[in-house]
């Protein structure tokens, strides 16, 4: 999942009073009446035309990662139609996995390809921190039933962030290296996606850490001195969000030789990219790792979206600095205005009543409609990788500046110009 505010793990694993210590001090919020997005402006928050289905596989790889594919499927009346999605958050051992909440969703499982317009554009969606991947089916489905390929990997992590974030931080943009290898050999004559995917059209996208993996995936490198900088005015000023600082700062030597970097302190990072990534995606993604310098290595077409009210990875540590420092002349950031940080995650439909005060800072948002924001999001977000991955004219249009008017949203961009 997202950091959750300094989280003593040996409180964890006692979960009655994790329960009801979360229950007594958050607050139970309804989300707001927002308006619904206007489907003549909004016109990518609609589904597209095709079927969707949803396997689930495993990487054969030296490292195994579990996965989860969302694919344009042939109807199959044979098979279940009906499908709920767990809203998972990994605590680790004992607990385990936990299911907060659930949603139904569309797609049909183990549908056959469609293969009559493949093969598709693929994108890779990386959760966030120690969240299970269907937290973010309700996007990824979306984007599956206009012709993309989307897959998501099981970052090995669990809710530990003492321990786990650093390590997180290094093996994250590893996992989506792992994942190209499998791709390219499942793409070959009798592989799992033979004539499905077309590798050399790549988007990566994530939430949260799996924003800060998504710009590391583009070429973004960690600059660590500028890193120390920005954590330790964090520490110092007592920010709402420094907390994130205080597990990373002590193991910057630890991150150095977990990814077998030999370099200075004050030397940025090689960067851990695939040269095929043709666009990013990054929602509320951590970009305070990277500073200015190590953000101008991106030079592909970019969208941040974030929430300005987010107090995990605030909007001028992650969206902004994502939207104005990289170099690519494709840019475009989107402010859902005091909307917080997991607005971008699944819909809480089914809540087990043993949960409903753990599930309030997950499932909730204290101004913000969270159908409204996921509408918002399929429609830029769909918009912005046809655009950059099939040249698609009319969603190229929808991106202008002068044609993007929602409410509680400010849009700018760099590119998208009448």
């Amino acid at each position: 999942m997202t950091k959750r505010k300094k989280l003593n793990i040996t409180v964890l694993l006692l979960v009655p009073l994790l329960i009801l210590f979360l229950g007594a001090m958050s607050k139970q919020r309804e989300e707001k009446e927002s308006p619904t997005v206007q489907s003549v402006k909004a016109q990518y928050a609609e589904p597209g035309p095709y079927q969707v289905g949803i396997r689930n596989l495993k990487t054969e790889s030296e490292k195994v990662l579990e996965i989860t594919v969302w694919y344009p499927a042939l109807d199959d009346d044979t098979l279940d139609h009906d499908i709920t999605y767990r809203y998972e958050i990994k605590m680790g051992e004992p607990i385990g996995t936990v299911a907060i909440a659930s949603f139904d969703g569309q797609a049909v499982q183990d549908a056959p390809y469609d293969l009559s317009m493949s093969p598709y554009p693929l994108v890779v969606l990386s959760p966030g921190f120690s969240i299970g991947s269907t937290a973010y089916a309700w996007l990824a489905e979306h984007l599956a039933s206009y012709g993309f390929v989307v897959i998501s990997p099981d970052h090995q992590e669990h809710l530990d962030p003492q321990d786990q974030l650093w390590q997180s931080a290094i093996t994250r943009p590893q996992d989506i290296l792992t994942l190209f290898i499998y791709l390219d050999e499942q793409v070959k004559s009798g592989g799992e996606f033979e004539e499905l995917i077309n590798t050399d059209l790549v988007a990566v996208m994530g939430h949260s850490y799996g924003g800060y993996t998504t710009l590391a995936a583009a070429g973004a490198r960690i600059d660590p001195s500028a890193l120390q900088s920005h954590c330790q005015n964090a520490v110092e000023e007592e920010h709402e969000a420094a907390w994130i600082c205080e597990m990373l700062l002590p193991h910057l030597t630890d991150m150095a030789e977990l990814a077998g970097f030999d370099v200075a302190l004050d030397d940025l990072w090689p960067a851990v990219a695939d040269p095929r990534v043709d666009a990013i995606v990054s929602m509320a993604g951590d970009a305070f790792f990277f500073g200015e310098d190590g953000l101008a290595e991106i030079d592909i077409p970019v969208m941040a979206i974030g929430g300005t009210a987010d107090k995990d990875s605030p909007f001028t540590w992650s969206t902004f600095p994502a939207y104005e420092y990289t170099s690519s002349p494709a840019r475009v950031m989107i402010a859902l205005n005091n909307a917080e940080h997991m607005i971008f995650t699944g819909s809480c439909q089914k809540i087990p009543w043993y949960l409903k005060f753990f599930s309030g800072e997950f499932c909730s948002d204290t101004t913000w409609n969270r159908n409204y924001a996921h509408d918002l999001t399929k429609h830029f977000t769909t918009a912005f990788l046809l655009a950059e991955l099939m040249q698609d004219q009319k969603a190229i249009s929808s991106l202008f500046q002068e044609g993007v008017d929602f409410v509680d949203v400010d849009y700018e961009t760099k590119a998208y110009e009448d």
